[in-house]
Formats: C-alpha cells, sequence, structure tokens
C-alpha cells in the first residue's frame, strides 16, 4: 500500500510538470507568434518590406538585404520600438554600395561695387592661381571672396568652357550674378541703359559654347518717355499703334486687350517706361481704343493727359456723338478730351502742294517739291545736311507762294523722321504726313510718333509705315567672334602689313589695310583678340622676340587710333617660334614674317583642350627681312 501511495504521488507530480511544460510552451509560442506579427506590420508601415521576421522563442530574428546601413539601423529601431531591444537579433545584410555619382561642379559667381564673390565646388584639376589673376584683374582693385572648395573627380567635358565664357560674362557685367554648371549658365545682370542691354545679349548669345544652355536675364532702367505717349490709329489698312507707352505690366495687358477687342493683330511692342501723368494711364488708353471702336474708325493720341480723338472723315455724327460723350464720361478726372470729326474734303481740280524727301539704301538723299521761300529752302538744305552729310543730299525743291501755315516747320519734321531710317521716303502734304521705310531700330515708329506730336501737336495727322528689318540692326546683326575673324582674313588675303625694315613703324601701304581690318573689328562689339606678332630665324632670337612684340604693339595702336575698342585685346611677340614655312628660302622667311589675328582662350591652361583651341587665323606681316644673321640683323632690322 506504501508502495503504490508512492508511485501515485510520483505520476501526479510527473503530470503536472508535463502539464506546466506544454502551459509554458503554449504561452511562449503565443508571444512568439503575437511578437512577430506585430514587428513584421511595424515593418511594413515604415517601408522596410524587404524585412523577414522570424521567432525563435522570444527572440525576433531579422533578416533581409538592406538597401543601406542607414535602412538597416532604421528597421532594427523599428523592431525594437515594439518588443525589447535585447530580443531583437539582427541577421540583416547590406546591399552593396552602387557607383558613387559625382557631386555636382557648380560655381555661384556676385559682382556688385563691393567686389566679386565666388562660392561653390571646382574641380580639384583647375588651376586656382589662373583663376585667380583672371578674377582679380576683372575686380579692378575691388575685394575679391574666394569661398570656392575643390573636389578630386573627373572634370566634365564642357566644364572649362562654360567657365571661361562665365568669366567673360563677368567682365562684361558689373553688377551680376552668374551661375555656371557644366551644361548650364545663369546669368542676371543691369545694364546702364537700353542700348546696352540688347548689345550684351546679343554679344553673350552669340558667344554661349555649344552644349551649354544659356538662361540670360539682363535688366536696364526703364526708360523716362517725355511727352508720355499712345497713338492708336483704326482704319482701312487695319489696326495698329504709332506709338504705345506703358507705366506697369498690368498697363501693358489692359491695353492690348482693348487693341486687339478694336482689330489689332500680330505681335506689339509697348514700351515700359516712366513718366506717366497718372496711375490710370492704362485705363485711359483702353477707354479711348474702345472708343474709337466704336466710331468706326480713325486716330486717337494720348499725350500726358490730353486724349486727341479724330473720326473718319464722313463717320455718322449720332455714333460720333455717344461714343465721344461715353468716353468723356468714363476717362480718368486728370485727362481731358478733344474730338474731332473732319468733313469730307471737297473736289479739288488741282492736287495739294507737296514735299517729298527720299533715302537710299546707299545713304544718298533727295528732297524736292515746294517750298515757301528761299530762307526756308536754305534752311532745309543745312538741315538734311547736318543729318545726312553733305555729298549725300540732291536739292529738287522749288520756292512757289501761297502754300498753307507751318509748312517749313513740316518740311522739317519730315527730314527729322527720315534721318531715323535706313532707308524710304517722307511725302508732306497739308493735312497729313506719310513716312514709309525700314530700320533697324525696333522702336523706330514710337520715336517719330513722340516727334511728330512735338513738332506739330497732338491733332497732327501722320500716317507711318515703318517696317523693322533685322538685318539693318547694328546689334542684331553683328557677327559671330569667329566671323569677325574670318572676314579679316579675307580681306587681307594678298595683302600684307608691312613694316620698315628692322623696325616696327607700319608703312604707309600697309595702312589701308589696318583701316579695313579696323572697319571689321568695330562692328564685332566685345571680342578678346589676341594680335600675334612673328619673325623670321634670322638674327638674335632675343632681338627677334623684341621686334615682334614692337610690331604686334604697333598694330594695336594702330587699331585703337582708328577708335576701335582695345581693352580686351593683347598683342604679344613671339619671335622665330611657330613658323609656317621654310627659314631656309627667301619665300619662306617672307611667310614666317606675319601678324596673326586669333581669339583668345581660356588663361588657365588646364582648361584649354584640343576641341577649345581656335586655329591661328593671320595675316602676312612683310619686311625687306627680319635678319641675315646676327649683324645684318642689327644692320637692317
Amino acid at each position: 500500500m506504501r508502495l503504490s501511495a508512492i508511485f501515485i504521488r510520483i505520476i501526479a507530480f510527473s503530470v503536472a510538470a508535463a502539464g506546466s511544460v506544454a502551459a509554458a510552451q503554449l504561452t511562449v509560442a503565443t508571444v512568439e507568434d503575437r511578437s512577430v506579427d506585430a514587428v513584421r506590420q511595424t515593418l511594413a508601415e515604415n517601408g522596410h518590406e524587404w524585412t523577414n521576421v522570424l521567432g525563435d522563442g522570444l527572440q525576433v530574428i531579422l533578416e533581409g538585404t538592406a538597401p543601406t546601413e542607414a535602412g538597416r539601423f532604421r528597421a532594427i529601431s523599428a523592431a525594437g520600438g515594439v518588443v525589447d531591444a535585447s530580443r531583437v537579433i539582427d541577421n540583416l545584410s547590406v546591399a552593396d554600395a552602387a557607383d558613387f555619382a559625382p557631386p555636382e561642379f557648380k560655381i555661384e559667381i556676385l559682382r556688385n561695387d563691393s567686389g566679386v564673390s565666388l562660392i561653390g565646388l571646382i574641380p580639384a584639376s583647375t588651376n586656382r592661381d589662373a583663376l585667380a589673376r583672371r578674377i582679380t584683374r576683372i575686380a579692378d582693385g575691388q575685394g575679391v571672396a574666394d569661398l570656392l572648395e575643390t573636389g578630386d573627380y573627373p572634370t566634365p567635358p564642357t566644364w572649362r568652357a562654360a567657365v571661361d565664357f562665365a568669366i567673360v560674362a563677368l567682365e562684361m557685367l558689373p553688377r551680376s550674378k552668374i551661375s555656371v554648371t557644366a551644361d548650364r549658365i545663369t546669368i542676371s545682370g543691369i545694364a546702364d541703359n537700353l542700348t546696352d542691354k540688347r548689345r550684351l545679349e546679343a554679344a553673350l548669345a552669340r558667344s554661349r559654347p555649344d552644349g551649354v544652355r544659356l538662361a540670360l536675364e539682363i535688366n536696364a532702367p526703364r526708360p523716362v518717355i517725355s511727352p508720355f505717349t499712345a497713338r492708336f490709329i483704326l482704319d482701312a489698312d487695319g489696326a495698329r499703334f504709332d506709338a504705345c507707352a506703358v507705366d506697369t505690366v498690368d498697363a501693358r495687358e489692359l491695353i492690348l486687350d482693348a487693341a486687339t477687342s478694336a482689330g489689332l493683330e500680330g505681335r506689339v511692342t509697348c514700351t515700359l517706361a516712366l513718366g506717366a501723368p497718372s496711375q490710370d494711364w492704362g485705363q485711359a488708353v483702353a477707354l479711348a481704343i474702345d472708343a474709337l471702336h466704336d466710331v468706326g474708325g480713325g486716330t486717337v493720341t494720348l499725350t500726358d493727359t490730353d486724349v486727341i480723338l479724330v473720326a473718319l472723315p464722313g463717320t455718322e455724327q449720332g455714333i460720333f456723338d455717344n461714343a465721344i460723350g461715353e468716353l468723356e464720361n468714363s476717362l480718368p478726372d486728370v485727362f481731358a478730351l478733344t474730338a474731332e470729326l473732319p468733313k469730307l474734303p471737297d473736289d479739288q481740280a488741282a492736287g495739294p502742294p507737296q514735299f517729298t524727301a527720299t533715302l537710299s539704301p546707299e545713304g544718298h538723299v533727295q528732297l524736292r517739291g515746294r517750298m515757301p521761300d528761299d530762307l526756308t529752302n536754305m534752311v532745309a538744305e543745312n538741315f538734311a545736311t547736318a543729318k545726312f552729310g553733305q555729298r549725300n543730299i540732291t536739292m529738287r525743291t522749288r520756292v512757289v507762294d501761297d502754300l498753307p501755315v507751318g509748312w517749313s516747320v513740316r518740311v522739317l519734321a519730315g527730314i527729322e523722321a527720315l534721318s531715323e531710317l535706313s532707308n524710304g521716303i517722307v511725302v508732306v502734304e497739308p493735312q497729313t504726313i506719310t513716312v514709309r521705310g525700314n530700320t533697324g531700330n525696333e522702336t523706330a515708329t514710337a520715336e517719330i510718333s513722340r516727334l511728330m506730336i512735338d513738332k506739330l501737336g497732338q491733332s497732327a495727322d501722320f500716317d507711318l509705315d515703318i517696317g523693322y528689318v533685322e538685318a539693318l540692326d547694328p546689334i542684331a546683326a553683328l557677327p559671330t567672334p569667329d566671323q569677325c575673324i574670318a572676314q579679316i582674313i579675307a580681306m587681307t588675303d594678298g595683302r600684307k602689313i608691312t613694316f620698315d625694315p628692322g623696325s616696327a613703324s607700319i608703312t604707309a601701304a600697309a595702312q589701308p589695310v589696318i583701316d579695313d581690318i579696323a572697319e571689321v573689328l568695330r562692328l564685332c562689339g566685345d571680342l578678346r583678340i589676341r594680335v600675334a606678332g612673328y619673325t623670321d630665324s634670322q638674327g638674335r632670337e632675343a632681338m627677334n622676340l623684341r621686334l615682334s612684340q614692337d610690331r604686334a604693339d604697333a598694330v594695336l595702336t594702330a587699331l585703337r587710333a582708328r577708335r576701335v575698342p582695345v581693352s580686351t585685346f593683347e598683342a604679344v611677340g613671339y619671335g622665330i617660334a611657330d613658323p609656317i614655312a621654310d627659314n631656309a628660302t627667301e619665300a619662306g622667311r617672307e611667310a614666317n614674317r606675319r601678324i596673326e589675328f586669333s581669339l583668345i582662350v581660356p588663361e588657365d591652361a588646364d582648361a584649354v583642350t584640343d576641341e577649345t583651341l581656335p586655329e591661328a587665323l593671320e595675316t602676312d606681316a612683310e619686311t625687306a627681312q627680319d635678319g641675315a644673321g646676327d649683324d645684318a640683323a642689327e644692320a637692317t632690322q
């Protein structure tokens, strides 16, 4: 009995132990499953789907390949936020890092009256000394803040050309901000006036390096227009502006909307300017154009606060009265309206008196027609001579009686209007002045319109038909740098820049060559040009080097005397270097004695590549000889 009782107790304890183990195992499994599910859900919510979560008792095992080390750390941290961090087992690996992308090289350049500052990242291969010299020269005594860092990474193929272009732009714009990357240059600057703005835009656009995009924004102070003028015409030829000055962008939109509703088509230039007589200028002009449209046509002119509306002859009186009445009550208070309904002209057996001035494309001017007296005839001739030059004037006028009052003023106004054109004709009649022709000035129509109003009054009737021709525009038609050098080569083909033997004095025979070169360079704008001098091999090397430098300097001086802007030019003597022919023959020595013109490449020697080096473009420089040995050279050079 005693053994059976003990045996029973043993069995009971065994059963209890087994139950406890089973219960413990069930509890651990439950905790494990819930921990794994919670961690897996949290990792998915945080974007770590690449992890695989396993359970091992109370431990949570993370497996998988993290995209980065930072991603691995974030996954472990996320799991540690769900279960105790000591229970998280890290079996994660990190993917091999992809090829490291080099940083973008970029320079931000700011230039103002205080100096120049540079900040950014440049290639380690950059010649910092050469870059510093160029920037210091541009700063012209002002401070230079160099905050550039370097990176030892491959240099993009267009980087050097972009930087060189940016420095050229920096030299042209004393107040500017320039951002440079290998494939894009962004330039913001301020020009002194609209003419300089157009010149700078044209020069920079044509010098842009290949493969580099250019974003250009050059601003100029608004011109001051006095009187502030707008003139709109609506007749059988259509709707058009002769002058359009605006004070704000909103005013321009308001005016152009009204003009479009009246029938205006095509591109219109309204000059954004200072001098508006009222902040309601745009509203007044728009209302006046609407009224002209309602009348059915004619001309409306606003000069400061005066509004002159002249309807077409034959306009119905009722329509005219209604439109003018509405306009008069709608105009802002400061504006005064004068309206006129011309009568239909009576038939006349004889035509009206007339004066005509014509300007040919070659610059020849012919004046013909009627003059009221000899004094007016002489004044007109002298005025035309002052505008066009004495040799270009042909007089075909005659003095007659009974010309309208103010005829002399109308004639002189017509001649002055003609001077604004490249070619054209002006016809002066008692009731109107007609100006037709071509010009390279985009604002010529507005300028002539203001001239007529100023000389003849606000109610003056004139008809302008002026075409803008880009080829006549002295700025838009500027040749490219390569074209400039090519023109020099073409015009000096077969002609030589010659010097007196053994000296740097340009001979009289070479003066026409210098004249032709100067004429080309004056049209080319701001270029960086090197004038290089070379000699033959005869004579001492040091003496030839000095002579070649003196001759290059002499050519530069001769160009400066002909009013060529040479501030960006340099003269360099190379002596006997780089012969282009055999110095053993007289013909070869003659060929080697020369002057070459070429575009200046970047001063940074490291920035020069085979692709960026321009070919040397040359003209010949000839003397009797540069030397036939040391003694002969000293005697003749």
